[in-house]
């Protein structure tokens, strides 16, 4: 019987190999060898900032597209994705750099405090729970979370004024800093030409007087910006002004225009002071 049990048993198993190498090979997928050679030249950060899972994911992606419109690796920027149309056979299209902005500027100091959050220290939590220790429902917590959730060390909470800055850098435009901030202040812009960006430091949509109120350089959309931006460049909606980067040209005329502070310049050379004229009438 035990003999009998065990030919049954190696039967069974020998029965089972066999279905099971079958049906391997009928379902069995190569793959394109190019996914590999287009994984090598990533940076291998995983980051999704792309658009894709992972570095495999986008290497995938890149192989089967007809064209790599649209596909750009954001950590290994132009470089890497000339080596990707390299392997590839492909070409690639011009891309603008971009990097993380952080569009408020409420700081202790420009936003005063009106309570204290007594609870888990994250934006996300508290976000979900009221709108914020100061008067602004729209502007940054100042928890971090932009700050745990970059993987290239690129984002930190100034400790004075309780924002978040951004390491130029450092910063690879990923976007995982925009995904984890909760009140949608950070933004990924194009960096500009030598760095050099313009845009409004808010995102208080409440109208002129109580967005002055619950912060002194909040934009009060009086549309003087508009009217000095002789591109077109500027749109208010909803209370609020929005510089369209596609479309400015770095004049700086709306920076000066605006009545708060709420336009911010980066970069940019200091600007020229205006000589003194000396009107002093001679008496003869």
């Amino acid at each position: 019987m035990v003999l009998i049990s065990v030919i049954l048993l190696g039967l069974i198993g020998l029965i089972g190999a066999l279905l099971l190498y079958i049906i391997s090979k009928k379902f069995e997928t190569t793959e394109d060898p190019r996914i590999g050679k287009v994984q090598e030249v990533l940076p291998g950060a995983n980051c999704g900032g792309c658009g894709f899972p992972g570095c495999g994911g986008f290497a995938n992606a890149c192989v089967k597209a007809d064209s790599l419109d649209g596909l750009f690796c954001p950590v290994g920027g132009a470089e890497c994705m000339g080596k990707v149309a390299q392997i590839l056979g492909k070409e690639i299209a011009a891309t603008t750099p971009m990097i993380a902005v952080v569009r408020c500027n409420g700081s202790c100091s420009n936003r005063p405090h009106t309570n204290v959050y007594d609870g888990v220290k994250s934006c996300a939590i508290a976000s979900s729970l009221y709108g914020g220790e100061t008067g602004c429902s729209f502007g940054c917590l100042g928890y971090g979370d932009c700050e745990e959730a970059c993987p290239f060390d690129a984002i930190h909470i100034n400790p004075e004024t309780m924002l978040p800055e951004v390491i130029e850098e450092k910063c690879t435009a990923c976007g995982a800093c925009v995904k984890a901030c909760p009140k949608k202040i950070i933004e990924l812009r194009a960096k500009g030409p030598k760095s050099r960006r313009i845009y409004v430091s808010c995102v208080n949509k409440d109208k002129g007087a109580v967005a002055k109120k619950a912060c002194n350089v909040a934009c009060i959309g009086c549309g003087k910006c508009q009217k000095a931006c002789p591109f077109e460049a500027i749109t208010i909606e909803n209370n609020l002004a929005y510089i369209d980067y596609n479309k400015c040209r770095l004049c700086r005329k709306c920076v000066t225009e605006c009545p708060t502070g709420a336009i911010h310049e980066l970069n940019f050379p200091p600007r020229k002071e205006e000589k003194a004229v000396d009107v002093t009438v001679i008496e003869k």
